[in-house]
């Protein structure tokens, strides 16, 4: 099943209008991203914290602490599917509204939990609680920030304005680290082990709250007003798209989330690097992929999704493992080693760029919230969710230190072989 164009996606909404979806649409993603970035960042906190009783081991706090983290991702395909058909049913806009509200204050109460030391063992279960009500909200998120930026999109643009969806993931990720980065420089550490970590949680709540106000403002988009009823798919080809569109974005959910989030804590519990040294080169990596997602998305409305995806995939699968041996190199540079993470986060934005209106091209109005969102959740939920989990077991569990490397490797090359079978000119 593929929806190339529709009538109504082909016509221009007011500029206005277009610029008010778009904001609307990316600052949901915005937080939502800030926030995950920030448990990623903060894990090695989080986990003595939460998850290390006194005497008890780093590593093992570290994987219960990614456990966590994966176990929020596999609530998304969750909210995908419950907040998808009801934006397919009553609008993106309401459904917009609602998972925003929801979502803020989950993250919010995770900075005013109480911790191991005061609550013994209730404190995780606190968490993990609240980290997968996050996951629920969140995976009603993505499906419907896309189908508002790509339905309100002028002919021809649907793949730049889907870039500035995950162009706001890499701000997000960029707001997260930097803060992160900021707290780490001005406080000392046992302030930011006591208290510091708590901020960036709590700042959610502002965000919040002007990101409600700029959704209260949202517009239906023209598309669900006048083709909601139309071009009902089959179960089965509605299960097939999800599965084809998982498997095309999978090798940007698992290298995405290995070199921008999953990165701080392996150069710290692996490569012994300080907390300073992994949050400035994950800000970097983020710099990178931040810096080629709109070019790429805005070349993809020229030449075609397949070619410019397929290359990310292409380059991560091939680059990866020097990428990364650059930076176990002892006698490399730091300025060598800030190269090789700028060009781990440049070569993922090539994917992360088209994603969106690849995937929003792959569906019908009566079910693009519902089938892009499940296709995103899902992939992110074992791609994503899991990289830290996968990736600090397996160092665990073998001693290599390659592991990373190669599980943002292998997972690119599977997506290269989903994004060979875009026909060429589908989703342009």
């Amino acid at each position: 099943m593929s929806a190339p164009a529709h009538d109504s996606d082909l016509r221009a909404a007011p500029p206005e209008r277009s610029r008010r979806a778009l904001l609307a649409g990316a600052v949901g993603n915005f937080i939502e991203w800030y926030e995950f970035g920030v448990y990623g960042y903060f894990a090695t906190i989080i986990a003595a914290r939460f998850f290390t009783p006194e005497g008890g081991s780093e590593v093992e706090g570290l994987v219960r602490t990614y456990a966590s983290f994966a176990l929020a991702f596999f609530f998304r395909p969750v909210g995908a599917a419950l907040f998808g058909r009801l934006g397919d049913r009553i609008g993106r806009r309401p459904v917009l509204i609602l998972v925003i509200a929801l979502m803020t204050a989950a993250t919010t109460l995770i900075g005013a939990l109480p911790t191991y030391a005061t609550v013994g063992a209730l404190a995780p279960w606190l968490l993990t609680f609240l980290r997968m009500l996050q996951g629920l909200f969140a995976g009603g998120e993505f499906g419907g920030a896309v189908s508002v930026m790509t339905e309100f999109a002028p002919p021809g643009r649907r793949g730049l304005y889907g870039s500035l969806q995950s162009f706001t993931v890499a701000l997000g990720l960029l707001g997260g680290g930097g803060l992160a980065a900021l707290l780490a420089t001005v406080l000392d550490s046992g302030d930011l082990e006591a208290w510091g970590w708590r901020l960036p949680f709590l700042l959610t709540l502002p965000l919040g709250l002007g990101a409600l106000w700029l959704r209260l403002r949202l517009d239906e988009t023209p598309s669900f007003r006048e083709e909601r009823e139309l071009e009902r798919p089959s179960g089965r080809e509605a299960a097939k798209a999800i599965a084809l569109g998982a498997t095309r974005i999978m090798g940007w959910a698992a290298a995405g989330y290995t070199f921008l989030v999953v990165l701080p804590s392996y150069l710290q519990s692996t490569l012994n690097a300080t907390f300073q040294q992994a949050l400035v080169a994950t800000v970097l990596a983020n710099l990178g992929f931040a810096a080629t997602i709109v070019p790429a998305g805005l070349l993809s409305d020229r030449i075609g999704r397949r070619p410019v995806m397929l290359t990310g995939a292409l380059l991560v699968t091939v680059l990866a493992i020097p990428l990364l041996n650059v930076l176990q190199g002892s006698e490399t540079s730091n300025v060598v080693k800030g190269v090789a993470v700028l060009t781990a986060g440049a070569v993922v934005g090539l994917m992360a760029g088209p994603g969106p209106a690849m995937l929003s091209e792959m569906f019908p109005t009566s079910v693009r919230y519902t089938g892009l969102g499940l296709a995103y959740a899902l992939s992110n939920a074992v791609f994503s969710g899991c990289a830290g989990l996968i990736i600090t077991e397996t160092i665990k569990r073998t001693g290599s230190v390659d592991i990373p490397a190669y599980y943002a490797a292998a997972t690119c090359a599977v997506s290269a072989l989903a994004l060979a079978t875009l026909r060429p000119g589908q989703g342009s």
